[in-house]
């Protein structure tokens, strides 16, 4: 790709029009300094710091000590090397052969894209000299453009023969219609590509339209964000190093299945997420809920704006979130949300949700950033896991999260009798498998000095999740944590105070996990 010449043509007669007049001032002449033949780097990308360009001459030309270097016709620091003066800058009265030229480029220049024109200038005398050398331009391009990345599509399912749909897709480094390339495009490829109507934009969230056409019939389709690359600048500005200019690229896809109407598919796809309570903060603003995506139940939050700013838009995160921002690789249920909304406990037999290696459903915390003003990183740990042991061969399920979020109650269950023995916290030695157990977990968030820890508070006799038809009953943790509500203490062994309130419940008494 070549540099357009005119435009540096006209620029070089601008520059000999100011500074090539003889002294009669009606003809021009010709630059009379060294040959510049290149500037290392060619090109920067706008907004990045101080910039150091080496300055190298050609054609048999051969830099002076005194030689300075413009930028735009206007002086820049420049430092010349030479045989007297190494790895320093010489003095103007400095006898020896230059070296190297460089000049350095405040960082002011450079913050926004452009093309510009670096000459050097030394010092003549006499008629028709003027000591310039020809300008080389330099290019400023405009930072590249991101990748997105897709966190999950609501809703992600329809029946064939649908009206048109509104997609809400939310994830990050999504384009606004604004930017000079158009904004993101939201691609819908099932048999063939389509380009969706985009109806709205933000940084994190895009509602794009599927027409009832692609929703005809049974089968599936990938959702992806594409973002635009930068666009050229109006006179083509890449000749050189040029790799990756303008940025951009398509996302991660998301699954959209489409089912036959009363068929089996529907069934299927109505039997991926089971019938759960949703969780909402104390002020209803937030609600955590569960909802199928990717063939598995995903555990979802929900921002509704209710009561807050009119500026604030609607919003649904990707509670059961993988490391990559993927939902999660298996089923995800039981979400227990915090009072102002920003943290989610819930059950995930997924692999991916953390660093730490996981085997079977377990329970996590995610702290959403719903409500925080200042820098904030979505972010995900695990809280079924002891380091005494107590917590192995376990499942755990059914967390109960407390107001602020510290606390997390949550009920392990195991499979099969083993002899193994553990010791928990009390210093009580039982068998650990055969039995569903109620622990409290104390995450420490938001408190300093505190080390992570989790207390076992009850011990109940009980092989795998449910006996028979029945299903297992979770805790239920007090906002302040200091009490827990527990299912079948009548046969469970408790390992702190209680209050029983009626045969099969009790209130157990945690003031001490403060």
């Amino acid at each position: 790709m070549m540099r357009s010449w005119t435009a540096l043509a006209v620029a070089s007669a601008a520059i000999f029009a100011a500074t090539g007049c003889n002294d009669y001032g009606n003809t021009f002449q010709g630059n009379t300094g060294i040959f510049l033949q290149f500037i290392s780097p060619a090109n920067v990308t706008a907004g990045g710091p101080d910039l150091t360009i080496t300055l190298t001459a050609g054609n048999g030309s051969a830099f002076v000590v005194q030689t300075t270097v413009t930028w735009d016709q206007k002086n820049i620091k420049t430092c010349v090397v030479t045989t007297t003066a190494a790895n320093i800058c010489a003095p103007p009265n400095d006898t020896g052969s230059v070296v190297s030229v460089t000049a350095v480029v405040p960082a002011a220049l450079t913050a926004k894209s452009g093309t510009h024109f670096i000459q050097t200038v030394q010092p003549h005398s006499g008629a028709g000299t003027n000591g310039l050398s020809n300008p080389v331009a330099f290019e400023v391009f405009p930072p590249p453009n991101p990748v997105p990345i897709v966190s999950s599509v609501s809703p992600n399912t329809a029946t064939a023969g649908s009206a048109a749909a509104t997609l809400t897709i939310t994830g990050t480094k999504f384009l606004l219609t604004s930017d000079p390339s158009g904004g993101s495009q939201v691609l819908w490829n099932a048999t063939t590509q389509t380009n969706l109507s985009v109806t709205n934009i933000t940084a994190t969230q895009i509602q794009a339209t599927v027409p009832a056409a692609q929703l005809a019939s049974a089968g599936t389709a990938t959702v992806t964000v594409y973002n635009p690359p930068v666009p050229p600048l109006p006179s083509p500005p890449c000749a050189v190093n040029c790799s990756g200019f303008g940025g951009g690229g398509a996302s991660n896809g998301s699954t959209f299945t489409i089912t036959a109407a009363g068929g089996n598919a529907a069934s299927a796809s109505n039997a991926m997420v089971e019938e759960e309570t949703p969780a909402v903060s104390l002020d209803g603003r937030y609600v955590a809920y569960t909802a199928a995506q990717n063939g598995h139940s995903q555990v979802f939050a929900r921002d509704t704006c209710q009561g807050a700013d009119p500026a604030c838009q609607p919003r649904t995160l990707l509670v059961s979130s993988a490391l990559d921002g993927s939902a999660a690789s298996d089923e995800s249920h039981a979400p227990s949300m915090s009072s102002d909304g920003r943290y989610v406990a819930f059950s995930s037999a997924a692999t991916n949700l953390v660093a730490e290696s996981t085997a079977g459903r377990q329970v996590y915390v995610r702290d959403t950033c719903f409500g925080v003003s200042a820098a904030c990183t979505a972010s995900t740990q695990l809280i079924s896991t002891d380091p005494d042991g107590a917590l192995v061969g376990t499942e755990a399920i059914l967390p109960s999260v407390s107001a602020s979020g510290r606390f997390v109650a949550f009920l392990a269950v195991t499979a099969t009798y083993s002899s193994a023995a553990s010791v928990d916290k009390s210093g009580a030695s039982a068998s650990n498998n055969a039995f569903r157990q109620v622990f409290v977990r104390d995450t420490c968030l938001g408190t300093a000095s505190c080390m992570p820890r989790t207390t076992r508070i009850s011990l109940e006799p009980g092989n795998g999740p449910g006996t028979g038809t029945s299903k297992p009953a979770g805790p239920a943790i007090s906002g302040s944590a200091n009490h827990v509500a527990l299912a079948g203490g009548s046969t469970a062994t408790l390992f702190t105070h209680s209050v029983a309130v009626d045969d099969g419940v009790f209130l157990a008494l945690t003031k001490n996990q403060r």
